[in-house]
């Protein structure tokens, strides 16, 4: 699933569940000592699963341990993002000096609790919502916008170091569907952003019970990867 909405240069590796032979490296244990069982499944699971997109890549196995703010730490030259919800588990890894970053994000295809959207999402946004259901009441868009705002931060953070609220991130769905455009506005100082792009766009698809989104940068003059 996760291929198709990504470019060719990335490298991906997806599950529908738990591996049973997946393991954590010394360097991951650390990182769930105090996690629950079906949470340090999951963090194990898609940790084997970046290896296997690592060893598309060309890479050794390597450790994936939590680096600044939890975003997974990469080995040099390499970018990446993970993505683990209730049936479905993805890892997706690119050469830095193809792409500077890399979001994606899997959630249920299912609505938000009540009273979620409002605390996620702009007034512009919902009243855009609002049409896009009209014209396909069979997505849960709430649950959507959710999804590209969470991919659109997996894709920045790592290029700013810069926490981002979800107001801070304006997403519109394209018309054509499957494409999504975002724009950061962030909310307060952002001392580490100057080189992160401010604008993003993203595909998204539905299938099999899940909503999966991608957001990919492409490479920043002047940084090294």
């Amino acid at each position: 699933m996760i291929e198709s909405l990504l470019p060719r240069d990335v490298c991906c590796a997806e599950a529908f569940g738990d591996l049973p032979g997946a393991v954590l490296l010394d360097e991951e244990e650390r990182d769930f000592v105090h996690a629950g069982p079906g949470r340090r499944r999951q963090s194990t699971t898609v940790r084997h699963l970046a290896r296997q997109a690592l060893a598309r890549l060309g890479h050794a196995p390597a450790p994936v341990p939590r680096g600044p703010g939890g975003a997974p730490h990469w080995p040099d030259g390499v970018v990446g993002s993970m993505t683990h919800c209730a049936g479905y588990r993805a890892a997706v890894v690119a050469d830095g000096r193809r792409l500077a970053a890399v979001g994606i994000d899997a959630e249920p295809h299912a609505a938000l609790r009540e009273g979620t959207l409002a605390t996620i999402s702009l007034p512009r946004e919902r009243r855009l919502l609002a049409e896009r259901h009209e014209g396909d009441p069979s997505i849960h868009w709430d649950r959507l916008l959710f999804s590209a705002k969470e991919a659109v931060y997996k894709c920045w953070y790592p290029l700013s170091l810069t926490p981002l609220d979800f107001g801070d991130v304006d997403v519109v769905f394209r018309a054509e569907g499957g494409h999504f455009d975002a724009s950061v506005h962030p909310g307060g100082p952002a001392p580490g952003a100057s080189a992160a792009p401010r604008t993003f766009t993203g595909r998204w698809a539905v299938a099999h019970g899940l909503i999966i989104t991608a957001v990919s940068a492409p490479p920043v003059t002047g940084r090294r990867a």
